[in-house]
């Protein structure tokens, strides 16, 4: 994991976030694999974006961030008159959440159908890893999915590693389950670390415990697998072994959104500056952690540094 190679580039969507607090919404922006890329970069990582905005102010506002987080934007492709993706959150007494999402427009679902598709897809062949999610593959369609898988396989073939985080939404995928698990099947083939959350993987395959899920990864020939599984311990499977990595504590959260991201960013932070699986399995559980602690997906960077 230490090759000298340039960023990681994570692909995906990022969009505009209205959450409730004390009879208000509060704006934002939020995203699942644009949240791993901010953990990303917080760690010291050099990582960029790849998604597709408008050229609202919205849009502009999601620049502006991403850029001051440390973000590479040159992967952000903006289409003129189109207007980013919007979702509404609301959680529950034991801070679960519920998401309300306008997005069937959004021009990230367009990626790899824009006119200068191929120019995303050259940089990920430059990159030293790539990262995306079945959020991602679930925006595009089978045209835009055939030129992205394309492109993964053959940045894989030269020496990119690619991580993937499962990260099933049923109302992503219309209910088509079938569709659903066909994608995932080609995009697993091309997968090098699969970080799946187990209640995710159990919906969407069935699985009856993280032992069955890692058993079914490595079926693909994934070679480093996390699952992750929510307060209890996560199941590294690696280099031949498996392990369970205790959460080091039990929180109770104030709101649940982005522990996934978070943990992945950590885990791909250590594993990229050279901490083993179990340690990097450790340090992402205690950032997951800290994020819940917190209401949204990104947590302050004043509360970060108090941790």
């Amino acid at each position: 994991m230490n090759e000298k190679k340039a960023r990681v580039v994570a692909v995906g969507e990022v969009l505009i976030e209205l959450a409730r607090g004390d009879g208000r919404f509060a704006l934002g922006c939020g995203g699942d694999t644009f949240n791993t890329a901010i953990y990303l970069a917080r760690a010291g990582i050099d990582v960029g974006f790849a998604t597709a905005l408008g050229d609202v102010p919205y849009s502009d506002g999601i620049v502006a961030l991403a850029a001051a987080e440390g973000i590479d934007c040159d992967l952000i492709r903006r289409v003129p008159g189109r207007l980013p993706g919007l979702y509404m959150i609301e959680n529950d007494a034991t801070g679960r959440r519920q998401f309300h999402h306008w997005r069937a427009e959004a021009p990230a679902r367009d990626l790899f159908e824009l006119p200068d598709w191929a120019l995303v897809g050259e940089s990920l062949l430059k990159a030293k890893l790539v990262y995306f999610s079945g959020i991602t593959l679930s925006l595009y369609s089978n045209n835009g999915l055939g030129r992205f898988l394309a492109v993964v396989e053959v940045a894989r073939q030269q020496g990119v590693k690619i991580a993937f985080d499962g990260n099933f939404r049923p109302r992503d995928w219309k209910g088509d389950l079938s569709r659903t698990r066909t994608v995932f099947m080609e995009a697993l083939k091309r997968v090098d670390i699969a970080l799946p959350t187990y209640d995710d993987e159990a919906v969407l395959w069935g699985d009856p415990s993280p032992e069955a899920t890692v058993e079914r990864l490595q079926a693909f020939g994934i070679g480093e697998i996390v699952v992750k599984n929510g307060p209890n311990s996560a199941l590294v499977a690696a280099g031949g072994n498996s392990e369970f990595i205790p959460v080091p504590e039990v929180v109770v959260p104030v709101d649940t959104m982005a522990a996934g991201d978070s943990f992945n960013a950590a885990y791909l932070a250590a594993r990229l500056t050279g901490d083993g699986p179990t340690m990097a399995a450790s340090a992402a559980h205690r950032l997951a952690g800290k994020v819940i602690r917190h209401r949204g997906s990104i947590m302050p960077r004043t509360e970060a540094a108090m941790h």
